[in-house]
């Protein structure tokens, strides 16, 4: 077996912890490699920041995320319990789930086009400064509503006890296929969420940015800055986060956990 480690560089305890792995997967005479593409297995170590870069680069490799960060949301183990970990893998004591992404492109007023990289948790269009968005929401084409808001969040099922969930949103079964928008601080009486069948493709048309405004696309946080009359194009990625699962807790048990 062939693993891949991806770290918090800037992060201390992510850097010792990985030398603890490195360690203990020399015990077990586990290779570690230097590309993605070539392992079997794909470690994350950081937080759920450095969980959502791997999911971006793991190229549908299984993942599994120690938590050396603050939230740990996503990550399956602790650096106390590597040792355990790596054997439950080594005997198949885990199971796989497949999680839903996001992917789209920026359709700009010249006509050029950007991509969006697959994302697990969002795609957002938001503002930083001061001042409004006022932007159209495309579903299938068909228009659903205009907004004057701080912006709108399209989220997977595993992005929706991320900043879906500060926004008001539903909470979402992680192994669900479905896309749910948010609209983020909307100056309107009607401020509820939607959800979307998979198979949804769904546009926001930036109408105006009023008092000179910042707008920007964030993937799972990184930012792509937009502008008036950009159209931003979201639909299901073909891709998908494949997560190794340890232990037999349910959806139920993490919210609990979590959440209460």
């Amino acid at each position: 077996m062939k693993i891949f480690v991806n770290i918090d560089t800037l992060n201390p305890k992510a850097q010792k912890t990985q030398e603890k792995l490195i360690k203990i997967a020399e015990k077990y005479q586990i290779e570690i490699s230097t590309e993605i593409n070539a392992s079997d297995i794909v470690f994350s170590i950081g937080g759920d920041g450095t969980f959502l870069k791997t999911a971006r680069l793991s190229n549908q490799k299984p993942i599994i995320g120690i938590n050396t960060g603050t939230l740990g949301y996503l990550t399956e183990i602790t650096p106390e319990n590597i040792d355990k970990a790596l054997t439950d893998i080594i005997n198949g004591n885990y199971h796989i789930e497949n999680r839903m992404m996001l992917e789209g492109e920026i359709i700009k007023s010249n006509g050029e086009i950007e991509k969006i990289p697959p994302s697990l948790n969002e795609i957002a269009i938001s503002k930083n400064t001061f001042g409004v968005v006022r932007f159209d929401a495309i579903i299938n084409e068909k228009i659903i509503n205009s907004y004057t808001a701080d912006g709108i969040l399209l989220c997977t099922p595993t992005g929706s006890t991320a900043y879906n969930l500060s926004c008001g949103g539903p909470i979402v079964d992680p192994t669900a296929d479905i896309i749910t928008l948010t609209p983020i601080a909307p100056h309107t009486v009607i401020n509820r969420s939607i959800i979307l069948s998979e198979k949804s493709i769904v546009k926001i048309k930036i109408t105006e940015l009023r008092d000179n405004t910042q707008s920007y696309v964030l993937f799972d946080g990184i930012p792509i800055e937009v502008f008036s009359n950009d159209i931003i194009k979201i639909k299901k990625s073909d891709q998908k986060t494949k997560i190794i699962k340890l232990e037999d807790r349910s959806f139920i048990d993490t919210i609990r956990e979590n959440i209460s």
